[in-house]
């Protein structure tokens, strides 16, 4: 089984060169490729990028970066991992097993931040509890989706937000997603910077916005981007 692991980055030239270095070391016994997809970024992203993968531009946004680097990737099974996100070492053995079943057309991981304060590890518990009961996903659990059903369901939608919920949409109509036991472990930045309760709740105000009808580029307009 190949795989794709497609990374859309923008100015993440701090966190890049040690995730790219572990990510390679994981890969070395497994038949991957690595696609990083750059959005414009200003700082020396690319520059570090291309010490370890195929490099390439596409206009900004994550969806948009995730759909270009699908467009020319190889692998039979894509992954889509954030420049902040760290596979388990046992990834790509956990997602061949679970791909053994024709019916599961992908899934994620489960999510722990880098993080060990008890509300964090709280957050990603409801995280993930939500994931196993109702099959949703958030975009740094990792995805992974066979590359034939990414084409089948035309793959990421291509608007400014909300592009992951929209995806497991479509995919749970034409197969079974799975949520692996294994953990990847996401940086919690975001959440520091912002605060750990603002940033969650206005992530669950946003996808009710969503759930009642709101635009995706309006929800951008009001989405907190920190880095």
């Amino acid at each position: 089984m190949r795989f794709s692991i497609i990374m859309p980055v923008l100015n993440e030239e701090l966190v890049l060169d040690a995730q790219l270095a572990r990510l390679t070391r994981q890969c070395a016994h497994h038949d991957c490729e690595l696609l990083i997809v750059d959005g414009g970024s200003s700082d020396r992203t690319t520059a570090v990028a291309q010490c370890y993968g195929w490099v390439m531009a596409a206009p900004r946004g994550r969806a948009t970066q995730m759909n270009a680097g699908a467009a020319v990737a190889s692998g039979d099974v894509l992954i889509f991992l954030h420049a902040d996100t760290i596979l388990p070492d046992d990834a790509f053995g956990a997602i061949e097993k679970a791909l053994a079943l024709p019916q599961v057309v992908g899934g994620a991981f489960r999510i722990c931040f880098n993080c060990q304060h008890w509300p964090y590890r709280l957050v990603a518990l409801s995280t993930n509890v939500r994931s196993h009961m109702r099959k949703i996903f958030t975009g740094d659990q990792a995805y992974f989706i066979r590359s034939a059903s990414f084409k089948a369901v035309g793959g990421y939608p291509n608007q400014p937000l909300m592009e992951d919920l929209e995806i497991i949409t479509r995919l749970r109509k034409i197969g079974k997603v799975v949520l692996l036991p294994q953990y990847v472990t996401t940086s919690a930045r975001r959440h520091e910077k912002i605060g750990l309760i603002r940033s969650v709740l206005w992530m669950w105000y946003l996808r009710m916005l969503y759930k009642l009808g709101t635009s995706p580029e309006q929800l951008q307009r009001m989405y907190l981007d920190v880095r």
